[in-house]
């Protein structure tokens, strides 16, 4: 191993980068060389576009006539499993970021993100229509299981040779006359859609002979209930305490009180979920992931019960501390697809020091369950428009063409003034502008 690379693993980086919104993209691209999160070509190639081209786009999708951008940020803060992790997110709504980040200090405060997972498993489903003799097939394939599952990795040798492959069959009953068969299937590093969509086609006809039904659907399911993932943090009540909001356990409780809120209002919870997804869906796309299906999939387990149900839970722990906990299917890959052809998708996975499809699981979930909390202290105290009105100034201050430290004094004054009016902000300009000069 070179000096520079032992020297790299020496040094110890950090997720707190202080004052690192103020700053500008090129000089947040240099702060992360400093820090030794990405080496100096890598910095430069996050500029633009960040090497993604019209080659790579008409290679992914079709009809492509250009490209089409987000914004790719940073969450700070994060402590994950005992790890400093940058998290990166692209999305477009203001204060996602801003409020990972801001979550992720408090959840810091009782040691970070606790992450666990199930093993990645993605399920492929084939349906048997107009079974003769339900009780008799279903009797049938469970005694051929072992055999059905030897022959599933007879078409997975790629999949079994990397420590993957099929390992349980499940046979569910619909109605009268229809069974679907599940084949669980571990794909290691990859979501596996195309991997067991293919099996799920291959095993269709023996199926089919073996239960003398008819071949139905044969696809995945992207209710990925076999692959879930947990968090747990804990956040001292006293690091709830903010200006305006001095008692910490006060804080607790009306956080305590809105989860309870999400718990008995359906119409609540799409809501309560949707401030999870905002941090999940930010890092899969980044990060190159099908967002889709994993929104799908939470969605269905929230309403496992027959009652749309949160995805998370807050509690009181035994020494007043606030307690939160989040359980969700996440099918992620880093491999193939987006990982394989993005390069922008390439660093940001190198970014978060991603190291399997499971530790990307976890890391979003960790974002999910921050935004979670940040919107439901948010919503608690100060209300949710505070935040996002500073951020809305921000935005207004750069469409009349505020640019560098500009940006910061103009959004500032507008919200000062509560006022966000584009010709406010082109007269506060203006009048910025003039006092520089006249400091000249």
């Amino acid at each position: 191993m070179s000096d520079d690379k032992v020297q790299t693993l020496k040094v110890k980086r950090s997720s707190r980068l202080s004052g690192f919104y103020r700053q500008t993209p090129e000089s947040r691209r240099t702060r992360l060389v400093e820090s030794r999160w990405l080496a100096p070509e890598e910095a430069e190639a996050c500029a633009g576009l960040g090497g993604f081209d019209e080659a790579c786009a008409d290679a992914m999708v079709e009809n492509v006539i250009g490209l089409h951008g987000l914004p790719l940020g940073l969450a700070l803060n994060f402590v994950v499993n005992g790890q400093d992790r940058l998290v990166p997110m692209s999305v477009e709504e203001p204060s996602i970021i801003a409020a990972a980040s801001y979550a992720a200090r408090l959840c810091a405060e009782g040691g970070g993100f606790a992450v666990t997972w199930d093993e990645p498993i993605t399920t492929a489903q084939v349906q048997l229509l107009d079974v003769p003799a339900l009780t008799a097939a279903e009797m049938a394939l469970r005694a051929r299981s072992a055999e059905l599952l030897a022959e599933a990795n007879g078409c997975l040798g790629a999949m079994c040779a990397r420590g993957g492959g099929a390992r349980e069959l499940e046979v569910r009953v619909l109605d009268a006359t229809t069974l679907v068969v599940h084949v669980h299937v571990d794909t290691r590093d990859a979501m596996g859609a195309n991997l067991v969509n293919g099996l799920a086609e291959r095993m269709a006809p023996r199926l089919a002979a073996l239960t003398g039904g008819r071949v139905g659907l044969k696809i995945l399911t992207n209710l990925a209930d076999r692959r879930k993932v947990y968090v747990r943090v804990t956040v001292p009540s006293a690091a709830l305490a903010s200006e305006g909001f001095p008692d910490g356990t006060a804080v607790r409780d009306a956080i305590l009180e809105a989860q309870l809120f999400a718990e008995m209002d359906p119409y609540r919870a799409v809501t309560h979920n949707k401030g999870v997804m905002n941090g999940v869906d930010a890092v899969l796309v980044a990060c190159g992931n099908d967002w889709r299906a994993v929104e799908a999939g939470a969605h269905a387990y929230a309403a496992r019960s027959g009652v749309y149900r949160p995805l998370t839970a807050w509690k009181q722990g035994p020494a007043g501390e606030l307690v939160g906990l989040l359980e969700m299917p996440l099918a992620t890959s880093t491999v193939g697809g987006a990982a394989r052809t993005h390069p922008g998708v390439q660093r940001a996975l190198k970014l978060a020091q991603v190291t399997s499809a499971v530790d990307l699981a976890g890391v979003a979930a960790a974002a999910g369950l921050a935004t979670n909390l940040a919107a439901l202290k948010a919503l608690s105290t100060e209300g949710i428009q505070k935040g996002h009105m500073a951020l809305h100034a921000r935005r207004v201050a750069a469409e009349v063409g505020a640019q560098g430290e500009l940006v910061e004094i103009v959004a500032e004054r507008l919200a000062r003034e509560r006022v966000y009016r584009p010709e406010r902000a082109r007269e506060i300009l203006a009048e910025e502008v003039r006092r520089k000069e006249a400091a000249r």
